[in-house]
């Protein structure tokens, strides 16, 4: 007789309790296997990760320009008590102290710039002009940015906005009056562009200013609350003066946008009348930026305050413009905003550098599990898929830093005929590596497990900290259809005059459309030729496709702006792959630099990394049909094996990056003292 389900499962779980109830005791050699291994300790990763390369001309070629002056400011900050030096597992480290409210970080902030200024850091910020004054100044943002974002914005908000438009949209009378000011921090600027109802769009900002020709003064009116100047930084708490953008109605007539300069306080801090100052309040990340809103109640201001280089009004109320077109007018007007976003696509890098430097080290001195029984545990870096986690972002941030220093030398020689270009790339770029750099801050974050948690590792505080540049100074989906409509005008405006194309990287649409093999080798994978054809592939598809589709729009009856928005998709897969090709060649170009060796064998791989990562993640290779299902099978198993080959120069990789020990976190060293009962006691 069979026995029944239920009185089987009583027979095993009487069977299961008899073995734990009766279990015998281990022997002497089963005892032995089963004591504890020796307490975890840290190794530092030098020890056991030699150099192939030197990382001196790495980092010469990644950061690109005035490395002394870079250390210099390093070590002037590690010398004050302003910027929170804190031992930490026999090192010091420098970093704010976010425990602090937001008022005290706000002050922190001030009292840093203060510090810096006496000691000649911004001398020549305004007052000196060239390359090489821009480069030094550019140079020593990127130092002050990766101790602290709040610091660097409060600076870009003051120099290169403030002091930036008073340089461009300004002439000599302002330049004469206000830069030197400036600079001496003296006075202390802030920039009201942005309303609580209009940020990207500028063109529709509300604010109003007409003009007064008896007493020859401008009147700045807030008619409504959208209308108020909201996240002005500098604002709430220690501007004196502002840049206000306005509708300029001469007559009952607007002439567009504007920009005057207004005061807003007094050098006793007490805000002038006729102005109403509130504060934005607590914030995700950027406390020591003192954010503000602004109403101005009809605020007079001298006729001399308008900045005045690409339109005037006489004393009797006359308007005068060398550019008629309302439309030329303003694209001339906002062309030498492009500064801030170079800024903000240099500093996302950077602090992409900062979270891969601490999680990589990180994962090459924290173990986890064992591959046979008793076996050493592994280190992190040591697993497949810890790789595949980490490199294939350092590919792309190398790639990045390339691609940012390109940015940062077109700017800087910039003439009226390449005010074009520097927007369009400056606005991709923008946008690609802050999004690269909150996604690497999110990663960096994970791969360091609970450590990642702690605003002392800075890796989970940053992604609040930086969080803000996808959207300020443009946000990013919107600047990225404004690659797309611009490179749609290159590509009617070609066509109509039957011209090759010119600029902007566009002239391999000259060349006959690239073939790429049926079959992918690894030997093709890896090469430059093959990368640069399918990037420029996928560019001139997209850009044919887009024009296409907005073409057959239009011929249906929709006006362009109606067939540019049906079209979103196309135009950010558009945008994404000019800049994408865009960075590529940045890389090709930095590698083409340097003698055959170490040095290049090396880049040679990160550059592969990133051309077949980039292909792996975007869906459109496989969507447009630029790669089979077994070619993007291919470019999968060929980024596993790079990660590897990646591996043994991971160490030397972020140790290029050139940061000094003190900005980075206690995990990226020896974490096991860091933590220990004495840290505390201490």
């Amino acid at each position: 007789m069979e026995s029944s389900p239920s009185a089987e499962r009583v027979r095993f779980r009487t069977q299961v309790l008899a073995r734990h109830l009766h279990q015998h005791v281990p022997s002497q050699s089963q005892s032995q296997s089963l004591r504890p291994s020796t307490c975890l300790s840290y190794s530092p990763p030098e020890l056991s990760e030699p150099f192939d390369f030197d990382t001196r001309d790495m980092r010469k070629l990644m950061d690109g320009h005035n490395l002394e002056d870079r250390d210099w400011l390093f070590g002037l900050m590690v010398q004050s008590n302003l910027f929170c030096p804190k031992e930490r597992g026999g090192k010091v480290f420098v970093t704010p102290d976010y425990n602090q409210t937001m008022e005290q970080q706000r002050e922190m902030t001030m009292k840093r710039i203060g510090y810096l200024s006496d000691r000649g850091v911004f001398q020549g910020w305004l007052t000196k002009t060239g390359p090489a004054a821009e480069l030094r100044k550019f140079a020593f943002l990127e130092v002050m940015g990766i101790f602290d974002h709040s610091l660097s914005v409060k600076l870009g908000v003051h120099f290169f906005l403030w002091g930036g438009a008073i340089q461009f949209f300004g002439t000599k009378r302002h330049h004469e009056k206000w830069l030197r000011d400036t600079e001496n921090y003296v006075i202390k600027g802030c920039f009201a562009m942005t309303e609580l109802g209009h940020g990207s769009n500028v063109r529709g900002i509300e604010t109003v200013t007409t003009y007064d020709s008896n007493t020859e003064e401008f009147i700045i009116n807030t008619p409504c609350e959208s209308a108020q100047k909201y996240w002005i930084g500098g604002a709430a708490n220690h501007a004196t003066h502002t840049i206000v953008f306005s509708q300029l109605n001469m007559s009952g007539n607007s002439q567009g946008v504007h920009a005057f300069i207004a005061q807003i306080r007094d050098t006793d801090g007490n805000i002038c009348p006729n102005i109403r100052v509130a504060d934005c309040g607590h914030k995700i990340g950027l406390n020591g930026v003192d954010n503000g809103r602004i109403w101005f109640d009809n605020v007079r201001v001298p006729r001399e305050n308008l900045l005045n280089s690409v339109a005037d009004v006489s004393p009797d109320g006359q308007y005068l413009s060398a550019i008629k077109n309302p439309d030329q007018r303003f694209a001339a007007f906002l062309a030498p905003l492009t500064s801030g976003r170079v800024t903000i696509a240099v500093s996302s890098i950077y602090t992409s550098k900062i979270g891969l430097a601490i999680a990589i080290r990180y994962a090459l001195s924290r173990r986890a599990f064992s591959l046979a029984p008793n076996g050493p545990e592994v280190l992190l870096l040591d697993y497949p898929s810890h790789q595949r986690r980490l490199l294939p972002l350092l590919a792309k941030t190398y790639a990045m830093s390339f691609a940012a220093n390109y940015l940062k030398m077109l700017y800087v020689r910039r003439t009226p005929e390449t005010n074009k270009t520097i927007h369009i790339v400056s606005s991709a770029f923008k946008a690609s590596l802050t999004w690269h750099n909150m996604r690497t801050l999110q990663e960096c974050r994970e791969a360091c497990g609970g450590q990642g948690l702690k605003t002392e590792n800075l890796v989970g505080h940053l992604k609040s900290e930086f969080d803000v540049q996808s959207t300020f100074e443009g946000d990013n989906n919107v600047l990225m259809q404004q690659v797309s409509k611009a490179l749609l005008a290159e590509f009617v405006a070609a066509k109509k005059k039957n011209k090759p194309f010119g600029g902007l990287g566009l002239e391999h649409m000259n060349k006959a459309c690239p073939v790429i093999p049926s079959q992918l080798t690894s030997s093709t994978l890896r090469s430059v030729h093959f990368q640069t054809d399918i990037f420029c592939l996928r560019e001139r598809d997209l850009l044919h496709r887009f024009a296409a589709k907005v073409s057959q729009h239009q011929v249906q009856g929709g006006s362009k702006e109606y067939a540019f928005i049906v079209s979103y998709q196309l135009a950010e897969d558009l945008g994404k792959a000019f800049s994408d090709r865009a960075i590529l060649q940045t890389f090709i170009e930095a590698e083409e630099t340097l003698s055959a060796g170490p040095l290049k064998n090396i880049l040679g791989l990160l550059r592969t990394t990133y051309a077949l990562i980039t292909m792996e993640e975007d869906a459109a290779f496989l969507r447009y049909g630029f790669l089979s299902r077994e070619n993007a099978a291919a470019v999968r198993k060929e980024v596993a094996k790079l990660c590897s080959e990646l591996r043994p120069h991971a160490l030397a990789l972020v140790s290029s990056f050139g940061i000094p020990d003190a900005f980075l976190s206690p995990i990226a060293f020896n974490w096991v003292a860091a933590n220990s009962w004495s840290s505390v006691q201490d």
